[in-house]
Order: C-alpha cells, then structure tokens, then sequence
C-alpha cells in the first residue's frame, strides 16, 4: 500500500501571515561573478597596454596616446578594475570563508594563490633573461624572494607589477582569517568586522601612521568591505537593510579614494590622461551595480559553461599580461611592423591562451595536491 508524498512545507517566511524573516543561502556557483573578474583583468590589461606611459610606450615606441588617440583616454580608466577586483574578492572570500575552519581556509587560498603565481614569477624572469629580450631581469636573489609574495613589504624589486595587490589581498585574508573565520562565521560577527575595519581604516587615515596603513589598509579596505555587504545581501536576501548600509557607506567612501588617488587638475603637465572626477565615480559606480546585480540574482541568467573557464583564466591572465605584454607588444609591432588596432587584441589573445596553458598544466595539477599536503 503506498501513500501519497506530503505537499512540500513552505519556508516559514513564505507562509501567509507570518513573519518577514531574512534567509540564509549556501554558496553556489557564480557564473556571472566569473564574468565579471575577466572583465576586470581585461580593464586592467587595457590600462597597461593603452591607458598610460612608461615602458608600455617604450613596447609600442611611442606614447599609447600617438597609438590610440581616441581609445587611451578610456584605457585609461582601466585602472579601476583594480578596486572592482577588490569589491569581487570580498564576496567571494566571504562566501568561502563561511563555515570553514581556518585550516580548510588557509589551505584553500595558498593552494588557489601559489602555482600560478610561481609559474608566472619564473616565466618573467626567464623571459626577461632572454639576450634578445630589451627588459632588464630582477637579480636573482630578488627573483627567489618574490616567490614568497612578501617582496613588497621587504622592500624587494618586483617580478611582476601587479603583485602589490597580491600583497592586499593577502592582508585581507589575514584580517578576515583573524576576526571572522577563526571565531567561526556568523551574520553578526562579519557586521561587526565590517564596522570595526571601517571605523579602524579611518583612524589609521587621521593618524598617518605608516604602520596602520599597512596593516588597515584606508585605501582599499572599502572595497573589499562592499564585496562583504553584497554577499551578506545575496545570502540573506535584499531586505537585509544592514548589508545595503554595509555596500553604501563602503561607496561613499571608496569613490572618495578612487578620486583622491585618480584625479588631477585637466591642465597637469606631463599627465597622460585627464580623469574627470565624474568618469571615476562612474566606473566604481558601475562595478558596484554589476556585484549588486550577481548579489541579487539579476545575473542569473547568465549561467553559460565558459564564464567558469573565463574565471578560471582570470587569475593567470592577471599575473602575466602586462610584463610578457611589453614583450609582445615590441614584437608585433616594431619587430613585425603590425598596426597598433592589430597588436592589442592579438596581444591580449596571446596571453590569454597563456593563461589557459598556466590553468591547464601548471593550476589544475598542482592545486588539488598543494591542498591536499596542506589539509595533512
């Protein structure tokens, strides 16, 4: 004899009458959130190869502005994919953070960080060893240390320009390691973290002292701070007023460093560009909607297989585009005698299949083992 299954119970915020509560959501796949850090590595990459001077000009032999008249006064903006890497990163180490032990967490980020990071650091310094190569190598003392990621606070010559926000996020992963992962997750908990860091961030502003700033990081710490109060959003719901409180003050804050860093006067000698104050607050404004946009579900639709493999390309991509691009870039357009419309897109296609040999041979070997060694 069988019986006919219950109707499903509804969830008890769901029932008429009751109480409007908040509800809690696992961590899924993002597929959109995948998207949108290409996206950001891509802004970045634009910015290195068109948006600004210095040896990027010495690759093209003349300034990107000769190159890209029109096109390098956006490039130029491409520096902001930085802060929205940033707002990303808090999303998402907060969602991986949560419910973890804080052996599980440090294994996961050392083995996510370190194989790519040290094929990349070892393929600069070859490449920029190369004879025929116009780029001067680290010593190679300077090269080892950069494979612990500490060279920045050493004081070392960097492999790859990029690694100072390498050396942010690890100072993030540290302080959430510190006050929300190793006391456990919880709602509160993370609310009390983003209050404190943010109340902290401004002391250190007002005391000017160089030792605050490095561990509290004023500059930055908005960002990663919205990137928790969006996932606080898209865990508990969009009612959760504490959260959109959370991703507000963070903005008003951020765009005020964004500009204070970014902006100059229009008639400034020796600019590359000029960033009106309007265009920066635009930018990180975007970024804030797009990370809004996942946080609420708006993104959903976006579910296509290859963002998971664009994701994955991101990180590789980051780390190697912008020295090896310089070498690239030389090539194909003084040594080939390519157009500049020519060499950026192709430029950006060689590093991204790169990247995608980095993930494939260097990432997905090496990452489950460096984990499993660290898990014991």
């Amino acid at each position: 004899m069988t019986t006919a299954p219950a109707p499903p119970t509804r969830p008890a915020a769901e029932r008429p009458g009751a109480p409007v509560t908040l509800r809690a959501v696992g961590p899924t796949r993002l597929r959109a959130l995948d998207g949108l850090r290409l996206l950001a590595a891509l802004m970045v990459a634009a910015y290195h190869y068109g948006g600004r001077d210095g040896e990027i000009g010495d690759a093209w032999g003349s300034s990107p502005a000769d190159q890209f008249p029109t096109a390098s006064g956006f490039f130029a903006y491409g520096c902001l994919g930085v802060q929205i890497f940033f707002v990303i990163s808090g999303f998402v180490i907060c969602m991986s953070g949560w419910g973890r032990p804080l052996r599980a967490f440090f294994a996961s980020r050392v083995s996510r960080l370190f194989p790519a990071y040290w094929a990349a650091v070892l393929l600069v310094t070859i490449v920029f060893a190369l004879p025929w190569v116009a780029y001067e190598a680290v010593s190679p003392t300077d090269a080892l240390t950069n494979l612990t990621m500490l060279q920045m606070p050493l004081g070392v010559d960097r492999v790859l320009g990029v690694c100072w926000t390498l050396w942010a996020e690890l100072r993030f992963y540290a302080l959430f390691a510190l006050c929300v992962v190793l006391p456990g997750a919880t709602r509160g908990r993370v609310v009390m973290f983003c209050a404190g860091w943010t109340l902290a961030a401004a002391v250190a502003e007002a005391a000017n002292s160089s030792v605050l700033d490095i561990v509290l990081m004023p500059e930055y710490a908005p960002f990663f701070i919205g990137g928790i109060g969006f996932y606080l959003i898209h865990r508990y719901g969009s009612r959760d007023t504490t959260g959109w409180a959370i991703v507000a003050v963070s903005w008003l804050i951020g765009q005020h460093y964004a500009v204070s860093r970014l902006w100059h006067p229009a008639d400034m000698p020796d600019a590359f560009s000029y960033r009106p104050s309007f265009g920066i607050i635009a930018v990180v404004t975007l970024g804030y909607l797009l990370v809004a946009a996942v946080a609420l579900g708006k993104l959903r639709w976006a579910n296509w297989r290859w963002l998971t493999v664009a994701g994955a390309l991101t990180y590789p991509f980051y780390l190697i585009h912008e020295h090896l691009g310089w070498v690239v870039v030389r090539f194909l357009h003084q040594d080939l005698g390519l157009p500049a419309a020519a060499t950026f897109p192709l430029t950006l296609g060689l590093m991204l299949a790169l990247a995608w040999s980095l993930y494939r041979f260097v990432e997905r070997p090496l990452t489950p083992r460096l984990k499993r060694s660290l898990m014991g």
